[in-house]
């Protein structure tokens, strides 16, 4: 009786232990890392990389997912000072990936999932960045060198992010510009565009003006040309070829021409 009662005690053991442990999976495009709660390994070293099917105890252990595939983000936008203390807005929009095998040592330093470290600390590196960055522009250096500046701040947060284990794929910081500086900007720009409307008018006027003197010119020709044909023989010889019949009459009689003299 003694030996079956154990072996019961032994079974119901097992069961309760294996009704305890829980199961699930690592998806593709994943990392799992699975994290000790409780008891002497809970620690620096209680996390540990983990991939595919996984068992773990529910009651002393979890699992997170860290995504390796290429996440974007669409900041909120915040406010920064130039050196010349315009406010410019900056609405960041970043793309970034974990890199492979390096979510354990995220996870160890931040002990937050990817998001509440997206939402949270790549947030704040993109702030110091564009921060920093404003400090050493002032508002005209930054409209004429936008390009460097913005290469320079993507290079900030590059290299912030690779030392975190992340790696920067792609960054738009959006940048807005003071309203004061955009209407000075849309002001200067309708008069570059009202500047080339005059000269362009000025050159139609100009072709216009140079069409009516050659064609003055070239009427003027014509004219003396004329004059120098016009002799009275061919006067009288043009009148008889169009004459209808009638006699005109010049003075007080009938006569076919008139005196030119």
């Amino acid at each position: 009786m003694r030996a079956p009662f154990i072996l019961g005690l032994i079974f119901f053991a097992i069961l309760a232990v294996a009704s305890c442990a829980s199961c699930t999976r690592i998806d593709a495009g994943h990392e799992g890392i699975l994290v000790k709660q409780y008891g002497s390994s809970k620690g620096v070293q209680d996390v540990s990389l983990v991939t595919g099917r996984v068992w773990y105890n529910p009651f002393t252990e979890d699992v997170y997912q860290f995504p390796t595939f290429v996440q974007t983000v669409d900041y909120e936008l915040f406010t920064v000072n130039a050196k010349d203390g315009s406010v410019f807005k900056v609405d960041p929009t970043l793309s970034f990936k974990v890199q492979n095998g390096k979510s354990p040592e995220i996870f160890r330093k931040y002990r937050k999932d990817i998001e509440e470290i997206t939402k949270t600390t790549l947030y704040n590196y993109i702030r110091d960045a564009f921060r920093i960055e404003f400090n050493k522009y002032t508002t005209d250096s930054i409209i004429s060198s936008r390009e460097g500046f913005e290469n320079a701040v993507q290079s900030n947060i590059s290299i912030a992010l690779e030392k975190e284990g992340f790696t920067l794929e792609q960054m738009t910081s959006g940048i807005q510009y003071p309203a004061s500086i955009t209407k000075a900007i849309d002001a200067k720009n309708e008069a570059v565009q009202k500047a080339a409307q005059a000269t362009n008018q000025l050159r139609v006027a100009e072709a216009n003006a140079k069409i009516k003197i050659v064609e003055a010119e070239a009427e003027a020709r014509a004219n003396e040309l004329r004059q120098r044909t016009l002799t009275p023989l061919l006067i009288q010889q043009q009148f008889i070829e169009k004459w209808d019949g009638k006699s005109a009459l010049y003075s007080n009689s009938p006569a076919f021409f008139k005196s030119i003299q």
